[in-house]
């Protein structure tokens, strides 16, 4: 590991910002004890702190590292480049404005300490992300956004609704966070053989030599697996359609939650490793598949927002729709698509982490969230008005506004799509879903915007005024955005063009502007504004007939599908556990058998040991007759007609084995297996008087025992041939071979404990198994001896089997 005087500054200051969230985050309860409810400035302050050491990095680019886990040669790297620093300066920058509104809004609130501690942790988290250059570390920070957003999501743990958003958000983006693992080791294995073992987790050499590594992946045949299971992760995180439906169920969350996760930075971290990784996997099964993922979810998504009732469901919706947005110019393979993925996940942090701030001013000063309730509030609330319409013409895509540039970057990338590709039809369908799906986004920001024009519902009671720590979050962004739209080339100077040099394979000098010329971009945003301004008037009646759609058909509502597999998971669950946790030794012992058969048969055939030149040993005549002994003894006990017979059968076959450990050298298993046999004998035969005369045994459990019994002998029978026929690599002498072995292969210096542990792991887990059943018997001897009640915490108990008769299962 480094000492502290030997870390460089610009790391210093890189793991600064990523661990002083979560140092303070730890120091939450104190902090709450003195600070109370205003810990939100202290989050804030912390927040400013992060985004300060971030922006004294602008400018530079390279790796920094730490050593992490030397044994396995691991790196706690990080990268600082446009591309990071864009992201992580987002995520501190909204985080400050996010903890400065958080006290006013969530005053009056319980568990605050907690909320404040995820929210922090969560922010480093996601800085964590945006800098990590390393494969275990983005998948760690990865993870960790999941917990600290599901902590967060399920704030109110008294609302049904809201632990049902938390666990839907869980599953989703953990779910997906196991296919992005997967992918991960992909590269890192072939990393490992294309560039060197050096670079095995290292996504900076893997970016660096990207021929190498799309030669190494294609080679393998796994090119489309790795892409599809990256996809997979991010478009859980993202919200891609066929998941995007668990981003609308987590509005249940506060709302500085909802502005700050899934606006600003948790649902962006899918399309920032997107762009992360464009420039390693960029070709023509990346158009097909993030081009048509993309704009798919962007018009699904703007659809559902023209459906929505409530004001924060309709943005949630939209976010899902501008992040397919995102996905879809990241998707397309030109440098346009790069510049409309880097510049809207700009733009969109700015308009929508201020809509969701002005929907939590409105429903905490009128009270509701219902659209249908809410109108003229312009009267009432004239700042934020003026607000919203900045950031929701943004939204739409209006000119001049800043949402307008990106929106016609995205046009720009689907027309040379279907210009420069040969992609057949779809080089038309790309262009006209674009347009398709932008046309519902103009219709659902003017909706918003319509809240405060119009007359003022008689229904809708006194509207409080804002007070100014409401305002000045959601006024900072609206103003940032305005500049944006007035001078966007000020941003891209600024901070878009280094993001866009990370991120395209092509990079050019990056222009922006109102245009003055006619092109087929031009066209499709004049078609666009123009069908939407047209479709407004008719807006209830969309809204009415889109809403329709899912009562008429069921399964086209997302949480349909979700209800009916995670609904049937839990019944599938619940009667797989009554089947193996009935209290019964019988069922316990069936298990554990079956599971460790099936475990190390596997394992058997996944490292390729079991080989036909297992089978090719040449056997002793001696040997051949005890087998021979064996096997019949082994035969006569399942036929043997009376328990005594059938135990002393048993032994017989337990000491040809002694007899066989002698004739194979090994006298001291030999020893102690003749110890045991006759320790094991002689209590069968002190117990046999407890055990009924006479079973009966249904046909079903014939089958069953025999299917464990043939299992088991089958698992021990590999074992014993394979673990006779390994040898380490060039050597004769296994003692020998072992204590080579121990220190650079085992990491042990006690060549007992590295035997039994790492080169012979399947014999302790024979013993692990034996004790485990030798447990659960000791556990039954003890419940019968208490007369077979259960125990006090009410579980089932473990029936005495000598009540019973071998037919109700013992």
């Amino acid at each position: 590991m480094c000492k502290i005087a030997d870390v460089p500054p610009e790391l210093s200051i890189v793991l600064s910002a990523v661990a002083l969230p979560f140092v303070v985050a730890g120091l939450t309860p104190l902090l709450y004890r003195f600070l109370g409810e205003y810990v939100g400035y202290a989050g804030a302050a912390v927040a400013l702190t992060c985004f300060g050491l971030l922006a004294s990095q602008y400018g530079t680019e390279g790796p920094v590292e730490l050593a992490w886990i030397p044994s396995l040669e691991i790196a706690m790297q990080f990268y600082v480049d446009g591309w990071a620093l864009l992201f992580a300066l987002l995520a501190s920058g909204i985080g400050t404005l996010i903890f400065l509104y958080s006290p006013a809004y969530m005053h009056g609130e319980s568990h605050l300490t907690r909320f404040y501690a995820a929210l922090l942790a969560f922010m480093g988290s996601i800085i964590g992300v945006a800098l990590a250059a390393n494969l275990v570390a983005i998948f760690l920070f990865w993870e960790l956004t999941s917990l600290c957003s599901f902590i967060l999501i399920g704030h109110y743990t008294e609302d049904e609704s809201s632990k049902y958003a938390a666990r839907m958000a869980m599953f989703i983006t953990v779910g997906g966070g196991l296919f992005l693992l997967v992918g991960l080791l992909m590269l890192s294995i072939v990393a490992g053989d294309a560039i060197g073992a050096a670079a095995t987790f290292d996504l900076v050499a893997m970016l660096e030599n990207p021929e190498a590594m799309q030669q190494g992946l294609r080679e393998r045949g796994l090119f489309v697996p790795v892409l599809l299971l990256l996809a997979v992760g991010a478009g859980t995180k993202s919200a891609q359609v066929p998941v995007h439906f668990w981003l609308p169920n987590a509005m249940a969350a506060p709302t500085p939650v909802s502005a700050f996760l899934h606006s600003a930075t948790m649902v962006k971290v899918g399309v920032y490793f997107i762009g992360r990784v464009r420039p390693l996997l960029v070709g023509e099964e990346w158009l097909f598949l993030f081009a048509t993922l993309g704009l798919t979810t962007m018009t699904v998504c703007a659809i559902m927002a023209v459906a929505s009732t409530d004001i924060k469901e309709l943005l949630a919706y939209s976010t899902a729709s501008h992040l397919g947005l995102m996905v879809a110019g990241f998707g397309f393979t030109s440098v346009y698509g790069a510049e409309t993925g880097v510049f809207h996940l700009l733009n969109h942090a700015l308009f929508k982490a201020a809509l969701f701030l002005i929907a939590g001013i409105i429903a905490h000063e009128a009270g509701t969230r219902e659209i249908a309730n809410l109108s003229g509030l312009r009267r009432d609330l004239p700042i934020t008005a003026a607000m919203t319409t900045v950031v929701a013409l943004s939204m739409a895509g209006i000119p001049p506004f800043n949402g307008f540039y990106s929106k016609e970057l995205l046009f720009e990338a689907a027309v040379e799509a279907s210009h420069y590709h040969d992609i057949g039809l779809l080089g038309l369908l790309y262009p006209a879903v674009a347009v398709f799906g932008s046309i519902f986004t103009v219709l659902y920001s003017l909706k918003f915007l319509s809240l405060f024009f119009g007359e003022r519902p008689e229904a809708l009671g006194h509207v409080h005024r804002p007070g100014v720590t409401l305002l000045v979050s959601p006024a900072v962004l609206a103003l940032l955005a305005a500049v944006v739209s007035v001078r966007p080339q000020l941003a891209i100077d600024a901070i878009v063009q280094s993001g866009v040099d990370a991120t395209a394979v092509d990079p050019h000098e990056m222009h922006v502007g109102i245009p003055t010329s006619y092109s087929p971009a031009v066209g499709m945003s004049i078609v666009t504004i123009g069908v939407g301004l047209l479709a407004f008037p008719f807006y209830d009646r969309l809204h009415d007939g889109i809403r329709a759609i899912p009562h008429t058909l069921p399964p086209t509502s997302a949480n349909w599908w979700y209800d009916a597999i995670v609904g049937n998971l839990t019944g599938a669950g619940a009667w797989f556990g009554s089947r193996v946790h009935n209290g019964l030794l019988r069922t316990y012992a069936t298990w554990t058998l079956l599971a460790t058969a099936a475990l190390a048969l596997a394992g058997f055939v996944a490292t390729g040991a079991v080989t036909a030149t297992v089978f090719g040993l040449e056997t002793p005549l001696a040997i051949g007759l005890v087998l021979v002994v064996a096997v019949a003894a082994g035969l006569a006990v399942v036929t043997s007609d009376s328990h005594v017979a059938g135990v002393l059968t048993l032994s017989i076959l337990g000491f040809m084995v002694a007899i066989f450990y002698i004739l194979g050298s090994a006298p001291d298993l030999a020893l102690t297996q003749l110890v045991v046999e006759t320790l094991v004998l002689l209590i069968f035969l002190l117990v046999i008087e407890e055990i009924p005369e006479y079973y009966e045994v249904s046909l079903g459990e014939y089958a069953r025992d025999a299917v464990v019994s043939v299992a088991v002998g089958a698992t021990v029978f590999v074992t014993v041939l394979v673990a006779t026929d390994a040898r380490p690599a060039g050597s004769t002498d296994i003692a020998e071979a072992y204590a080579n072995l121990a220190v650079p292969e085992g990491g042990g210096t006690n060549i007992v404990n590295v035997t039994l542990v790492d080169f012979r792991g399947f014999d302790t887990l024979g013993e692990l198994v034996v004790v485990a059943l030798a447990a659960i018997s000791i556990l039954t001897l003890i419940v019968m001896r208490a007369g077979g009640t259960g125990g006090a915490d009410g579980t089932a108990p473990i029936e005495d089997s000598t009540s019973r008769t071998r037919g109700d299962d013992e």
